[in-house]
């Protein structure tokens, strides 16, 4: 067996030749491993610790208990699911010594330098099981404080939001925490749903006697609203007879308020101050939505009360929509002043902020500080990653190709539940220090994070029009012109990095994370500068990172040493000719910068032909051919190869047709199965002056989503090379 799977379970052995099967498995299965699911919205604790701008929460227990003696205990508490057995990175900055207790087992103790410097970061792992983990942080109080800031040891790979324990909080986000206590707890194990550890925990989640009487809109939406302002109360209605029920709705108001069914007034109050209503209604079978619009009276109280309707009735309240940890059926939103309202008919939504810039609002809930937030908690749809900026462009254009508008629409699905959320997540960002949603792009700090996802969101933009991409890309474009760092002569470069080795270094990966994203951002707006931008960055990377006498690229330029790495990396070059095609593809052939392109492209093409391995594919340490065999470095060839025929950059058409088709022969033979798994992807990178880690330490990984995409994009190329040869 020369590849990594047995011919018999390969899928050339089921496609009878078809490119086209091929590319469909891959899609399908892709598609049904991760199935559509929109965020989760929890009921997010504010009176809980604050998550920071690195997804780990600050707890400070000396500011919230000032009182605490030296060598007192406190305790904070939440619990984490897990969808399988593993091992998760942990940081934890102590204000003091602490202790980490996962699952009643202790994973982590501080020692005296990180009770002295609460700037160092500790970093462990520790093990999860399947199903929920309680993770519980003992505090000792010293002269240096009580607590830390703790959570996610990776915010780009796993920024966790942890959830509140116990039956009075379930489905909450946020931490609990206990008063100080003069002994340690002796059983930490007994903190689990079933028991609290005999201690007092915080914050409240209920309402005073007082607050209760203040109405529900004083209590929920704060003392700051004032007489005239507007507001909104939403509830679900849900009809069980099929024939529909006639019924009546009552209660009471103070202050003038309107009622709407499914967006439709249906009744209004004579009164400015309200009082008790009892309004006929007709309600057909299903769930609707009940809507509230209030106007805030001069009196200290502001409240609105519906009878539920009678057990018998065949209509309950419901919540509008799934929010874990609602404690009653009611969302509400405001206050707004009457000029900015927006319109109550518009209001039954999750998707969108509301009111004017400034002073934007979103849904709380009937507990003290109690924000309805969004969060991300699938494995991979919804994720804003580049690697699945990657898997979805090449979905996309495998749904263009195939004419599968079903494979398009799950692509652009999948972007516009990002993209529609954007202005939503950078507003939650403001307000609770990170995002539960779209966190790479709210929080960008990297190329990374924002040209390969934005550069597919484009394409399907282009596709099909997606709510908010023209705001996200104006974002993502302002980032990569005006903050990313840049050498003197313009140069994308990474000053700053997650860790050390990235700091001062320029990257091939760094071509594909700006360049592609550039030119679409310039198709889309018609602005020559961020094409000629694209084109430039090929020609500075290639100054630093060229290495003439075998036409290739070293994988990275180390400007803390002053040299490249000098390791030819398979996807980091693949990235670069990859990309280099899509520069080439929009730049104007009689533009200045054009003919540089094409002929590095060439030299380019020149030295990888010459390295393809004795089975067709392209290896993992492209110079190296006892490296492993590597499927996305191989596809981006392929693409680049196909596409440079296409065009008509490349001279030498029989030569390269041979090895691009050659190589598609090897990848369905050797790297695909039969079920449209991807084999042989190299994971997600770091870098060495060493070519053995690429070699024995950057292992592949099954169904890696840094290949899935290019797969698909390779095999549509080499569909359009057979088609321009007949």
């Amino acid at each position: 067996m020369k590849g990594y799977i047995h011919e018999m379970e390969s899928i050339a052995r089921s496609s009878g030749g078809s490119t086209e099967q091929v590319l469909e498995t891959i899609a399908n299965r892709y598609i049904g491993a991760n199935p559509q699911e929109p965020p989760v919205y929890r009921v997010h604790d504010g009176a809980s610790f604050r998550r920071l701008s690195d997804c780990r929460y600050d707890m400070n227990l000396a500011e919230r208990w000032p009182d605490i003696r030296d060598g007192q205990y406190a305790y904070a508490w939440a619990k984490l699911w897990c969808a399988q057995e593993g091992e998760l990175p942990f940081a934890a900055s102590c204000y003091g010594p602490v202790k980490v207790y996962v699952n009643g087992s202790r994973q982590f103790a501080s020692n005296l330098n990180d009770d002295v410097f609460p700037d160092r970061r500790a970093l462990f792992r520790a093990r999860m099981v399947k199903g929920w983990n309680h993770l519980v942080l003992e505090f000792t109080a010293t002269g240096t404080g009580c607590g830390a800031v703790f959570g996610t040891g990776s915010v780009k790979g796993a920024p966790m939001h942890f959830l509140s324990p116990g039956p009075a909080r379930a489905g909450r986000e946020g931490w609990i925490y206990s008063a100080p206590q003069d002994e340690p707890l002796a059983e930490l194990a007994a903190l689990d749903e079933a028991g609290a550890g005999g201690l007092e925990w915080y914050p409240r989640c209920g309402w005073t006697a007082e607050e209760e009487q203040a109405g529900s809109f004083t209590r929920v939406l704060g003392s700051a609203a004032t007489s005239g302002q507007t507001a909104f109360a939403w509830t679900g209605l849900c009809c069980t007879r099929v024939g529909g029920v006639k019924l009546h709705l009552a209660g009471s108001a103070s202050g003038a308020f309107a009622l709407y069914l499914n967006g439709r007034e249906f009744y209004r109050s004579p009164l400015e101050q309200g009082g008790a209503f009892r309004v006929p209604l007709e309600v057909a079978y299903g769930r609707h939505h009940l809507v509230v619009r209030s106007t805030c009276p001069a009196a200290a109280v502001w409240d609105f009360r519906l009878e539920a309707p009678v057990a018998d009735s065949g209509v309950r309240l419901e919540a509008p929509y799934p929010v874990e940890g609602l404690p009653d059926t009611w969302l509400y939103l405001g206050p707004f002043a009457p000029e900015h309202a927006p319109i109550a008919e518009d209001v039954a939504r999750l998707d969108s902020l509301f009111g004017p810039e400034g002073s934007r609002r979103f849904w709380r809930a009937d507990s003290p500080e109690a924000s309805v937030r969004p969060y991300l908690e699938t494995t991979l749809y919804g994720k804003w990653n580049y690697p699945l900026g990657v898997t979805l462009y090449g979905i996309l254009k495998t749904g263009e190709e195939l004419e599968k508008p079903q494979f398009l629409n799950y692509a652009a699905d999948h972007i516009e539940q990002c993209t529609s959320l954007h202005e939503y997540a950078m507003w939650d960002t403001e307000q609770f220090g990170a995002p539960g949603i779209n966190h790479q792009l709210a929080l960008i700090d990297s190329l990374d994070d924002c040209g390969s996802f934005g550069a597919a969101m484009l394409t399907a933009h282009a596709a099909r029009p997606l709510t908010g991409a023209r705001e996200t890309a104006d974002h993502i474009a302002h980032y990569i012109t005006h903050i990313q760092d840049r050498l003197t002569d313009g140069a994308l470069y990474r000053v700053k990095g997650t860790t050390d080795f990235m700091m001062g270094t320029m990257w091939c990966d760094d071509l594909y994370m700006s360049t592609p994203f550039l030119g679409k951002y310039y198709a889309l707006t018609g602005e020559l500068s961020y094409l000629e931008d694209a084109a430039r960055q090929f020609l500075l990377y290639k100054e630093r990172m060229f290495i003439p006498e075998q036409q290739i690229m070293h994988h990275v330029f180390d400007h803390k040493f002053g040299k490249p790495n000098g390791v030819p990396w398979g996807r980091g070059n693949g990235w670069v000719l990859f990309s280099l095609t899509e520069i080439l593809e929009l730049l104007p052939a009689d533009h200045a910068l054009f003919q540089p392109l094409l002929a590095f492209f060439r030299e380019l093409c020149q030295g990888y032909l010459k390295l393809q391995g004795p089975n067709g594919l392209w290896h993992q340490v492209l110079t190296d051919h006892s490296s492993y065999q590597e499927a996305s470095c191989t596809s981006m060839f392929i693409y680049a190869f196909s596409r440079g025929i296409r065009f008509g950059w490349l001279e030498e058409t029989d030569e390269y047709a041979a090895a691009a088709l050659r190589a598609w022969e090897a990848l369905v033979e050797l790297c695909i199965d039969k079920q449209g798994n991807v084999y042989g992807v190299c994971r997600g990178s770091g870098y060495s002056f060493n070519k053995y880690y690429y070699k024995d330490q950057l292992s592949w990984q099954l169904n890696d989503t840094h290949g899935i995409g290019i797969v698909l994009l390779a095999g549509i190329e080499c569909l359009k090379l057979a088609r321009s040869s007949l």
